[in-house]
């Protein structure tokens, strides 16, 4: 099943963003701040794949108000991750799709995304979502 995230998702989302980048989980009085926010804010979708009531796969998409391109929202797409024993099954595709599905509905005149893998697999992958390489140049300023 793909759905968007609800509150009681906390703790399985951060279970599955260990197959992404964290290496723990905050404790939830931490986040439950910043997790609030989320939930409420009609532009930021959590996109999760549920299989056997078990989260799996998940994207965020975020739409950007605009003000050039018509005006035209934009959107971005960040956190793309499938836990490790269910990769290969189509659930990210999945979930980029509906991230699509939302941009459109939204307006959006793109939806684009990073990455910062250098996997010709991983490239390949959004390749085949549809993304497209070499449309921009992106670059990163960590803060």
């Amino acid at each position: 099943m793909i759905r968007e995230i609800n509150g009681g998702d906390y703790r399985q989302l951060m279970e599955l963003y260990l197959h992404l980048h964290e290496t723990d989980i905050p404790d939830y009085n931490t986040a439950a701040q910043t997790w609030e926010h989320i939930l409420a804010d009609e532009n930021y979708h959590i996109i999760v794949a549920e299989e056997d009531g078990k989260i799996v796969s998940s994207c965020t998409v975020v739409i950007v108000p605009n003000l050039t391109r018509g005006p035209r929202p934009y959107a971005r797409v960040e956190n793309v991750v499938t836990h490790a024993d269910y990769r290969g099954r189509g659930l990210a595709t999945a979930c980029l799709d509906r991230a699509r599905e939302i941009a459109a509905a939204a307006g959006c005149y793109n939806i684009a995304l990073l990455t910062g893998s250098k996997q010709e697999s991983t490239l390949r992958f959004y390749e085949k979502a549809g993304y497209k390489r070499g449309e921009k140049t992106g670059f990163i300023q960590w803060l």
